[in-house]
This record gives structure tokens, sequence and C-alpha cells, in this order.
């Protein structure tokens, strides 16, 4: 008897979602942690630059006729205080994360006359409010469905592996499994046959709150020129991406994403050596959609593991210990034979994980130029400025509008932004150079700081 199979068919998940889940458990029973040492990768030199890849114009519009523009929605943004989805937050000039998305795509119609649909990846947590905020652009509507909704699965107890029952809120007995469930949702859904049938054959596929990864004509004639069956944006490494996963090379040639979590301790050092490992996975990849299906009726893709622990409520750490088996989606390069990365600069990759992020974008170090596209100002040359409030205060969404009542003061003259303590704002502030401020205290309305 398999307990977690039988608890994801009584859950309606499809095959697929519940023999790749069966998979991974398999391999966590027989000891597989999901790790990638040091010693079993090596590191990437360089990459095709997309900067310098050739104009295309006729390859561009063939493929683009065929072109999905696919966006992952399905978070919540609850470490930033949400409770519905991240996606819905005003982030410029008035507008969403899905108001921006969906002018992008609307933009690109009318300038290629391609049919180009939107498709979102939503969670069942952020599927209502998602469509109810989309239904504003009646002209996004396309030949395909708009949506589909990702799988999840059991938290399995840390001891025993079986899965966890929790009477007191049986939601929390389930988890994301991560945006590597990606190609399980598309196919056990439905929608992989749906844009195959309808001529569709690229994915352009980003996270909803990454406003920088928008399709781009040269990659995508490139992409299809090459016949590649997937590809990975990369961008360069910094000290402030030293944390995050990056891009290596198995012995013999093929690439592979290395996540934090999938490093042995003693390999910390070396993940985090930005001049060995030069690239980051900007989390935007394009995917041949037939290679897609034709790799499934193969089986199941065998993605790495991420085994994370944690506990069953994880805002109760005296709640029963559990594990939970993800996978992310940049680690099909590992699986696709062909499969490639192509170098971006870093204007591609422009993400919202916290409330620092949320509120550069908001000031005036972001523009919206046509596309629309949110990138830096160019009196910025390429480079953020650096932001970090106290989390007790500034961590969560409320908690920095409160602070910020009269709006994001101005940025695009600040190289660092540094808040102790509980410092509220008024409106028109002007921050320049490095400045440090410690509360509690008020900036008065029009104030210039300078460091």
């Amino acid at each position: 008897m398999d307990r977690a199979a039988d608890k994801m068919r009584a859950e309606g998940l499809p095959d697929v979602a519940i023999e790749t889940f069966s998979r991974q458990r398999a391999r966590l029973r027989a000891g597989e942690q999901g790790m990638l040492a040091e010693s079993d990768i090596e590191a990437v030199e360089s990459l095709p630059d997309a900067e310098e890849l050739p104009d295309d114009p006729s390859g561009a519009r063939e493929a683009l006729d065929a072109a999905i523009v696919l966006k992952l929605n399905g978070g919540l943004g609850t470490s930033m205080g949400m409770s519905k989805a991240k996606s819905l937050l005003e982030v410029k000039d008035g507008l969403s994360f899905l108001d921006i998305i969906a002018r992008q795509v609307l933009g690109l119609r009318e300038r290629s006359g391609a049919r180009v649909p939107l498709v979102l990846m939503n969670s069942f947590a952020t599927r209502d409010d998602s469509l109810a905020a989309l239904s504003a652009y009646r002209d996004l509507e396309a030949d395909v469905p708009l949506d589909f909704v990702q799988g999840k699965v059991p938290k399995l107890g840390a001891d025993d592996l079986e899965p966890v029952d929790w009477p007191d809120d049986p939601r929390l007995e389930w988890a994301p499994p991560g945006h590597g469930d990606l190609y399980t949702s598309l196919a056990g859904s439905g929608m992989l046959a749906k844009l195959l049938d309808a001529g569709y054959r690229y994915a352009f596929v980003s996270n909803s709150d990454n406003l920088g990864a928008v399709l781009d004509d040269r990659i995508l004639a490139w992409f299809a020129r090459e016949e590649l069956p997937f590809l990975m944006e990369a961008a360069d490494r910094t000290e402030s991406d030293r944390k995050g996963g990056h891009l290596a090379r198995r012995p013999g040639g093929g690439l592979v994403l290395r996540e934090t979590a999938q490093t042995p301790d003693e390999d910390r050092a070396a993940f985090q050596d930005v001049g060995r490992h030069r690239y980051f996975n900007a989390n935007t990849l394009w995917i041949d959609l037939r290679a897609l299906s034709d790799r499934l009726a193969r089986g199941v893709l065998e993605l790495p593991m991420i085994v994370n622990r944690k506990t069953v409520d994880p805002a109760d750490a005296s709640t029963p210990a559990v594990i939970q088996l993800e996978t992310a989606m940049g680690a099909a390069i590992d699986v696709f034979e062909g499969a490639a990365a192509v170098r971006v600069p870093r204007s591609r990759f422009v993400p919202v994980k916290t409330t620092e992020d949320l509120l550069s974008l908001r000031s005036d170090a972001y523009v919206m130029s046509e596309g629309p596209r949110v990138e830096l100002a160019p009196a910025r040359l390429g480079t953020p400025p650096v932001i970090d409030l106290d989390s007790e205060y500034y961590k969560l969404v409320p908690d920095l509008e409160e602070r910020f009542a009269g709006g994001p003061p101005s940025l695009i003259e600040c190289d660092r932004l540094a808040v102790e303590g509980d410092v509220r704002f008024g409106s028109g502030v002007v921050v320049r150079g490095s400045v440090r401020l410690s509360g509690p205290r008020t900036i008065e309305d029009g104030a210039v700081l300078e460091g």
C-alpha cells in the first residue's frame, strides 16, 4: 500500500504527478539527499552572449506566431505579509505585476502581428484573484486557456517518510512541489496538448515578479533556428548573488543547475566563489514544447530533488518535523539532451523577493520604458541602489507602506540606504549617496538626505 500515492489520487491529482512524486520518494528512501558535490561538477567558463546574437527579423516573425508567454503565478507573497497573489501587488505607476505583464503581451501582439497568448501557471490560492484582475483586459483572450493550475504534494514525516496527518488544519498536510512542477502540471492539466494542437511550439517562461523578463526577438529567433530543446537565461554572478544557485557543467559537457540546498557543507566556499562559478540562473527559460512532449512520452522527468526540512506548521517550530520534496524548473537543463544557456544582461533580472526590492522598484531608480518594460533609470548606469531595511519594522508590505505613506523616496542618486529602527518618511524625500538612519524618528516632507 502506498499511502502517499493513494492520498494524491484521492485529491484528484493526475497520474503523471503521482508517478513523479513516487519516484522522488523512492529516491529519498534509497538514501538520495539531492546533493551535488563540487567534485561532481566543473565550472562554466563562458556562454553565448544574447547581446551579440544576430538580428533575424524574418526568423523572429515566423517563431513569434508559434510562441507563448508563460508566467509562474503561484506565489502568495506570504514572506512579505500578503494573503493574495503576489502579482496583484502594486509595483509601478499604480500598476500591478499582472497589469504590466498583460500590457507587455498586448504590446507585443500589436507590434508583431503575432497571436502570442499569455498563459499563467496559477496555484489554487492565486487562481481566482488573478483571473478576476485580468478580466479587465478582454483583448487578452486567445485560442488556448489563460491558465492552468500547478500541483501539490504530501508533506512527509521526517522519521518514516509517510504522509503527515494534521487534523487541526488539513491544508498544512500539503506542500508546493517547487516550480519544477511546471512540466508535470503542463502535461497533467492537459495544457501541453492544447498548446501543441493549437500550433504553439515555443514557451518563454519566467516568474510573474520579474518584470525585466520580456520576450526577446533575437533570443527567440536563435532558439528556434538552432532547434534547441531547452534554453536557460543566465547572468553574471556578483557578491550579492553568492548564496543563490549557479550554473555548472557535468564532466563530459552537459549543463547542470546547483542550488544552495543541494550543496554539501564542505563545498559552501566553492559554491559561493563567484569567480569560479560565474553564472546564476535568472529563472527565465525557453522551452520547445514538442521536445518536452517527446521527452515526457519516454517517462517522467527525473529532476534533481531539493530536500527541504521544515515543520508541518512552518509558523510553529514545535510541530512535527517534515520533509518537503521540491524541484527547480531550471534543473531540467540536466535532462534535455542538447540543452543550452545564454548570457543575458542584468536588466533582464528584476525580481521582487523582499520589501527592499519593492521599495527600490517603486522609486525613481526604475523607470517604465516602451513595451512596457520596467528597468533601471539610465542615470543608474546599470547598478541598482542597495537597500537595507530593519526587518522588525519593514519586512511586511503593510509595515513598509505605513512608514512610506507619502510614497517612496527619490533613490535615483542613492548608492545605499540603510535603516535601523522605526523611521517614518514624509513625501518627496530625496536620498543621495550612502545614507544610514536610526529610529525612532520621522523624516519631514521634502527632506534631502545626503551621505
